[in-house]
């Protein structure tokens, strides 16, 4: 039939953040100091990416199935899928889990 009304199977927890690998200058600019680590981190913050997109994209598809299952009522009843789509979303890089950079606003750009 439809999973529609099935209670959702969704880990709750938290990931811990990857190792981040920068260019060998200080500037950023260069080679790496262990281009195989670097290239790991590049990896592994697509995959977290990814991710991130596919977790925002499954919140959204239940705020709209609640929306469709209420109807009018959707004020009251939805009122918990859209706050945590809406948390998720609000947060930079729509949650994913990053590293901790030496720079911020090098790698985020203010």
């Amino acid at each position: 039939m439809t999973d529609m009304y099935d209670e959702k199977k969704v880990p709750e927890f938290a990931l811990p953040p990857y190792q981040h690998e920068d260019h060998g200058a200080s500037d950023g600019l260069g080679r790496a100091k262990n281009p195989v680590k670097y290239l790991q981190s590049i990896e592994q913050r697509a995959r977290e990416r990814q991710v991130a997109y596919e977790t925002v994209r499954l919140l959204r598809r239940d705020v709209i199935e609640c929306y469709r299952k209420e109807g009018v009522n959707h004020y009251e009843n939805c009122k918990k899928p859209v706050e945590t789509y809406a948390r998720v979303v609000l947060k930079r890089d729509v949650g994913q889990v990053g590293p901790k950079y030496s720079d911020e606003g090098k790698n985020y750009g203010f």
